[in-house]
């Protein structure tokens, strides 16, 4: 007798780049082994590090567009000019398919998005820096970026940081060990385990 395929739940974390959440995203799906990360797809090229299908899903241009026409992502954004990111139908349905729920770490707009598509599935977490002073200061810290990508990342920051309110939930990300904590209770609770 077959069984309807149960769909899982989806975790949408957003930030402004140098709020701390790739490190908070990384921690959640450590704490709970039924987390899967979604992969985005993006048309960049892959940086030394970056492994196609770990880390995104390297497409061409034409290749992402053409996706973007056939209506194979359930969100995709341009987010700087000729820079293509989005999340592919068909990695839902891999995560799904394993009975596993999905985190995202997605840019706001994207985030908003895919939570309008799934709204009693999801749950959606703002990652807030304690303030654009300190969100200056962890980017110049990471020391990779030039100073004309942190001034745009500052602006886009600033941007970002006035769809806070439109999430579920908004996480203040001044202590870490503190913010840990937070999420955890919350996917905690989200997933009913």
């Amino acid at each position: 007798m077959n069984e309807t395929k149960k769909e899982g739940k989806l975790l949408i974390f957003s930030a402004p780049s140098g709020a701390g959440k790739t490190t908070i995203v990384h921690y959640v799906l450590k704490e709970f082994p039924k987390l899967e990360f979604s992969v985005s797809a993006c048309n960049r090229s892959p940086r030394k590090h970056e492994t196609d299908g770990k880390d995104y899903y390297f497409l061409s241009t034409e290749a992402f567009k053409e996706n973007i026409e056939r209506d194979a992502f359930i969100e995709w954004e341009e987010v700087y000019p000729g820079s293509f990111y989005g999340t592919l139908r068909s990695e839902l349905d891999r995560i799904f398919s394993k009975d596993h729920h999905v985190v995202f770490d997605i840019d706001v707009k994207g985030g908003l998005s895919v939570k309008a598509q799934y709204p009693s599935q999801s749950l959606s977490i703002f990652v807030m820096p304690p303030s654009v002073e300190e969100l200056e200061h962890r980017l110049r810290n990471r020391s990779t970026d030039s100073e004309e990508t942190i001034r745009k990342r500052l602006e886009k920051a600033r941007y970002e940081l006035s769809y806070a309110p439109q999430f579920d939930y908004v996480l203040i990300n001044d202590k870490l060990e503190v913010a840990q904590e937070e999420v955890k209770k919350l996917v905690a609770s989200f997933i009913q385990i």
